[in-house]
């Protein structure tokens, strides 16, 4: 892989941090029990990211090249029926808001850094890394769309804006 490439996946190390610490931070600040364990879930998936990055980016660094089974042994991407959100309560609902729109940037931000990356790459292993980690990021942003939309809607409701 190009230095270029070395260069995006330290960015995307960067960007997979920031996204862990995010997600722990929410986790920490709302009350429901099986909402805090869905973002601290999402966290971990974020580390997951960065230790598969920093492995990818040290090989690479020692001149190795992997191959493309190596390259995308990633891990399965996450079925979005694993998350059990739970039910967010009138006190947590701007909280849980406020977290998923962020959580919903942040993916949407990452989606892009990684299909912009793969535009970059001239190397076909450089390609397939960047198409499985856009495949992982949008399994995100989709589940923190789903669930943006369902709190929205009791938000909504609770101030007296629906029905719509």
């Amino acid at each position: 892989m190009e230095k270029d490439e070395q260069r995006i996946i330290a960015q995307a190390i960067l960007n997979e941090v920031e996204g862990n610490e995010f997600y722990r931070m929410a986790a920490n600040a709302t009350k429901s029990e099986e909402t805090k364990e869905t973002f601290l879930r999402l966290a971990a998936e974020e580390l997951s990211h960065v230790k598969y990055l920093t492995d990818l980016r040290k090989k690479l660094g020692e001149g190795l090249d992997p191959s493309i089974e190596q390259i995308m042994d990633i891990g399965p991407v996450p079925s979005p029926d694993i998350y059990k959100w739970g039910k967010v309560t009138v006190e947590d609902s701007s909280l849980a808001l406020s977290a998923l729109s962020i959580g919903m940037k942040l993916e949407k931000d990452s989606v892009d850094f990684y299909r912009e990356a793969k535009e970059k790459s001239e190397s076909k292993a450089g390609k397939a890394i960047f198409d499985k980690l856009v495949e992982w990021e949008t399994i995100h942003l989709n589940i923190l769309e789903l669930q943006h939309k369902a709190v929205q809607t009791f938000w909504w409701a609770d101030q007296g804006f629906a029905p719509f």
